[in-house]
């Protein structure tokens, strides 16, 4: 069970910290132009929706019988690599 909670919390605050890199494209987003600013923008929502996801599966995982805790946690797993993934793509290529 303590397992459990660490790894919650350990994806808690890892999405907080991408909330904060998305706030941060965002903010890139609104001073550039043209070509960059579409880009940006169409990242970011899809970033956002990304995380959506995320969060809606941690909330899930979060409230899940122990028996079904681990099959979750596969599908969790994976659309976290995929968020993570998304996340470190666009910070890389607007840094």
């Amino acid at each position: 069970m303590e397992e459990r909670k660490e790894y919650q919390g350990k994806m808690e605050t890892q999405l907080q910290e991408w909330g904060a890199k998305i706030d941060e494209l965002q903010a890139k987003a609104e001073k550039a132009s043209g070509d960059v600013k579409d880009d940006l923008n169409q990242r970011i929502d899809h970033l956002k929706t990304k995380r959506d996801d995320v969060q809606n599966r941690l909330a899930d995982l979060k409230s899940a019988s122990d028996d079904a805790w681990s099959s979750l946690k596969s599908g969790f797993q994976n659309a976290w690599d995929e968020f993570s993934s998304s996340v470190e793509e666009a910070k890389s290529k607007f840094d």
